[in-house]
Formats: C-alpha cells, sequence, structure tokens
C-alpha cells in the first residue's frame, strides 16, 4: 500500500487528504449512508424442547408405526384427494457403511385446490430422538399461468447439515445449496419429524410447556416452531364416536406471516382431522380405526417353594415302591425271606448206606446222629 511520503509531491497530497479528511468530519450523520443492520443471531431451541425429545425411546415410537390415510374435502364437503401417511422401521445407512435402525416416514397426498391439481410427497430417516438423517419432500402446484414445483432435500453430513432446494417456475429453474452447522440444529423438527412428534403428543396425551423447537419456514430458513394443547373435542365418524386430541403447530416465519395447523388426534396418535388456518379446506378421516391400547406387562408369577408330602400322593408312592422292588427292596409288610444257606452236598446216587457216607474231602466219618455224643476220631 502506498503512503504519502512514497509517492511524488507526497507533503501536497497529504495536505490535500488531511483537509478533506476535516471536511469529512464535518458532515452530518444524515448525510452518511446507513450502516448495514446486523443480522440477528440464529434461532435456537430452548430446554424444554431439547428435553422433550431425549425423553423419547424406541419402544415408545415403535408404538406408533401404523398407516393412516384421510380423505382431502373443500369447506362443502366435497372430496377432493386423499393424504396417506406411514410410519415404520426402517435402516439407513451411515457415513460408514453400517445399516442402522431408524424410523422411516413416508407420506403422499394428491387433489385439488380451487379446480388445480397439487400435491406433495415425503420421504425421511429419522432417529429414535426425531434427528433428521435424510429427507426428500417434493411439492407441485399446477397453476393455470405459472406452473410451480418444488424439491427439497435434506441430508446429514459429518458435523453439518445440508439442504439442496430446487424451484422451477414455469421454465425458470433455481438450485440453492446450503450448509448448517450441526449443533445449530438441536431440537429442529423436520417434516417427518413433525408426523412422528404429534403422535407422541397424542399418545401422552401432552404438550410440552413452553417448549421452542426449530423448523424450516418457507424460504428455508430456521425459524421457531411451537406447539400449543387446545383441549379435546368428540368427533363423529360414521355412526362412531370419539374423543379427539387437538394441538396446534406454528411456524413462526422469520420474513413472512405465521404459519399454523390444527390437528385432531385420537389417543393413541391417529390423526382423525387436520386444518390449516386459512385455509378453506380440510383432511379428515372416514373410517374409525381401530384405537391401540398401551399393552400392559404383568409382573412374572413368583412361585412359593412347598415341601413335597410324596407319602400323601398315590402316584408318587405308588412310583416309590416300584423302584424300590425293582432295586431288591421289599414292600412293607411283606416278611424278608432268610438269606440263602451253603450249598447242600452232593450225594452220589450210587450210595445206598447213608449212615456210612462221608463227604469227599473229610478225614472222619460221621455216624448218623442218634445221640448227642461228639465223634473222637475226628482229627
Amino acid at each position: 500500500m502506498e503512503t504519502a511520503g512514497n509517492r511524488p509531491g507526497g507533503r501536497q497530497q497529504a495536505a490535500g487528504s488531511m483537509s478533506s479528511k476535516v471536511q469529512s468530519k464535518g458532515l452530518k450523520a444524515k448525510d452518511q449512508p446507513a450502516p448495514a443492520p446486523e443480522s440477528p443471531p440464529p434461532p435456537e431451541a430452548n430446554a424444554e424442547a431439547i428435553h422433550f425429545l431425549n425423553s423419547l425411546s424406541q419402544e415408545e415410537l415403535q408404538m406408533l408405526f401404523f398407516s393412516e390415510t384421510l380423505a382431502m374435502v373443500s369447506k362443502t364437503g366435497e372430496p377432493q384427494g386423499e393424504l396417506t401417511i406411514e410410519v415404520q422401521s426402517g435402516k439407513h445407512e451411515d457415513n460408514t457403511g453400517t445399516m442402522l435402525p431408524c424410523a422411516l416416514v413416508h407420506a403422499f397426498s394428491r387433489g385439488f385446490v380451487d379446480k388445480m391439481l397439487c400435491g406433495n410427497s415425503l420421504l425421511g430417516y429419522l432417529t429414535w430422538n426425531l434427528e433428521i438423517v435424510e429427507q426428500h419432500s417434493q411439492e407441485f402446484i399446477k397453476f393455470h399461468i405459472l406452473p410451480m414445483e418444488q424439491k427439497t432435500s435434506l441430508l446429514k453430513q459429518g458435523d453439518q447439515l445440508a439442504m439442496t432446494r430446487s424451484i422451477k417456475e414455469g421454465e425458470e429453474v433455481r438450485n440453492e445449496v446450503t450448509f448448517f452447522p450441526w449443533h445449530s440444529t438441536a431440537g429442529f423438527i423436520s417434516q417427518a419429524a413433525n408426523l412422528l412428534l404429534l403422535r407422541v403428543m397424542a399418545w401422552r396425551q401432552m404438550v410440552p410447556s413452553n417448549a421452542r423447537f426449530l423448523a424450516l419456514d418457507m424460504e428455508g430458513k430456521f425459524c421457531y416452531s411451537t406447539y400449543k394443547a387446545l383441549g379435546s373435542q368428540t368427533i363423529q365418524v360414521g355412526r362412531q364416536q370419539a374423543d379427539a386430541f387437538i394441538v396446534e403447530q406454528t411456524v413462526h416465519s422469520v420474513e413472512g406471516i405465521p404459519f399454523s395447523c390444527q390437528f385432531y388426534l385420537l389417543s393413541d396418535g391417529h390423526l382423525a382431522k387436520r386444518v390449516q388456518v386459512g385455509s378453506p379446506g380440510c383432511c379428515i378421516i372416514t373410517k374409525m380405526p381401530v384405537l391401540r391400547e398401551e399393552d400392559e406387562i404383568e409382573p412374572r408369577p413368583v412361585f412359593e417353594k412347598k415341601p413335597l408330602a410324596w407319602e400323601e400322593d398315590i402316584e408318587l408312592h405308588s412310583r416309590f415302591l416300584e423302584r424300590k422292588v425293582r432295586r431288591g427292596c421289599p414292600q412293607p409288610g411283606v416278611p424278608i425271606p432268610a438269606p440263602p444257606g451253603p450249598p447242600s452236598p452232593r450225594i452220589n446216587p450210587k450210595v445206598k448206606d447213608l449212615s456210612s457216607y462221608r463227604p469227599p474231602g473229610t478225614r472222619c466219618q460221621l455216624p448218623i446222629l442218634t445221640d448227642l455224643r461228639i465223634p473222637t476220631n475226628c482229627v
């Protein structure tokens, strides 16, 4: 950078510069261009919202896995289309190639608004705390003059969240790519997470008090999202009635007006009615679903150890006696036989005079004991 001392005629230029500086100081503030306003800090979810998301569990969310279909009707009750929401178990591949279990949310709608075809589709992968892993959404409306279509993709990439938006108006296409630091997305409720979060609130029959979540507005900017319980209302579906828990969600856009929707939820999380504030139509169920109830886990039965009185049991006693007999033990009441004596000597059939018979191996002849005298000729 050149200075006044390094240029020819530096003193004169320096003097001129000094005067100009003095004159510029004399200018009033209103003649100065207004400084650009400082951008506000990015919104952050509060502790109540973070605590509510951390209280979720895989077991609780899996009880809310089901599909449902609602009819889109006009303010006069005429059918305009159909909305289908399905939540199920899924798997997603992480950066290391490992397949991890997750919650898979798929929603699809197609119908007419003021005789113009419109629709949207949504596919999202969520963790068990409703953190976004990946989401793809598409919405369109076939205006007669300028059809519009918008595609948005969200993808977690390491320590950041990548958002890709493609907006098509007629033949003009505009693409945008934005990256958000991952730590700034704490408490972010995506479109897919919102559908599952509403089921949790219906299941618990409560909305976290003063909770302030994050959401994306229509311009793709982070803003606050709040939920408010509006009480309960009995709704009629065919010939059946049921109590609906009403939750109102409001997305507080940074630049636009707030966007609110009211959800009428049954006790097990089924969506009975959806009303967009300011919209002439709504979505309602046409058939009452079979409401699910929480499975009560009964405690394991405890069996006390009791003494076994086998003598009183006829069958056990009979088996005991049978085993005893097989082992050579006499039954009770039966006399014990005398043990067998030594084998009697075998007598030669040719010997007829038993009085003079002497068994082999004896050295004396034993007379027949006709008296009690002991012979003395035995050695």
